[in-house]
């Protein structure tokens, strides 16, 4: 495996903090090295907030990175304050309720894995056409799930990040979603023992994030 080195961003509250310190106490108790550290807005729950995560096999050394393999966005703000750790192998998942298309500029799209069309915006900017079959070794690859929407829709709004946990464990295969859930169940243990369809709602979430990224990922591969 390496290492992984993953920054997941959002506005204050959106539970960008939890999601991270759920994945990297999945890892640790998985038996993999694992290293979280959070960085808040000054305006606590009215500020963009970041996430630094690493996973490996082996000891990590610098506690920060300078590039990212994948960059979770969850709001418009913070998708600009993330932008700095792209890097031209880097994945960017984003929160395609929250952020439109045309705001994840030219620069980072590269091409675009996992969806159906480029959006147009970018088409003419970047000479981008619609490639078949594998997506090309050494292209960013900009991945959409409308996880808000899923929440809303599917669960409860206030689950929407573990529904954009689920796709990142989708996405970087460093722990299991049977893993994340164990880590789960010990960070809010008390809180699922009190009300148990907390549990089921948070679990539920996992997987159709999971699973959102697993169908787009056939889709891909049988254009």
């Amino acid at each position: 495996m390496g290492r992984r080195k993953i920054i997941a961003s959002g506005e204050g509250g959106q539970g960008v903090q939890a999601l991270a310190e759920t994945l990297a106490r999945a890892a640790h108790n998985a038996g993999l090295s694992a290293l979280y550290i959070p960085n808040f807005g000054i305006e606590q729950r009215g500020g963009v907030s970041l996430a630094f995560v690493q996973v490996a096999d082996g000891p990590i050394g610098a506690p920060k990175f300078l590039t990212a393999d994948l960059v979770v966005a969850l709001s418009p703000r913070s998708l600009r304050r993330s932008e700095q750790y792209l890097g031209s192998h880097s994945v960017v998942l984003y929160d395609s309720s929250l952020i439109e298309a045309p705001q994840i500029s030219d620069e980072v799209v590269g091409l675009q894995s996992y969806e159906t069309i480029a959006p147009e915006a970018f088409a003419e900017k970047t000479g981008y056409r619609e490639r078949q079959g594998a997506v090309e070794t050494g292209s960013r690859r900009v991945i959409a799930l409308a996880a808000s929407d899923l929440a809303r829709q599917r669960l409860h709004p206030r689950v929407f990040n573990m529904i954009i946990l689920g796709a990142i464990v989708s996405i970087t295969g460093v722990v299991t979603l049977e893993q994340v859930k164990e880590a789960l169940e010990e960070k809010l243990d008390r809180r699922f023992r009190k009300d148990p369809r907390l549990r089921e709602h948070n679990f539920a979430a996992l997987e159709l994030g999971a699973a959102a990224i697993d169908e787009k990922i056939r889709e891909g591969a049988h254009r």
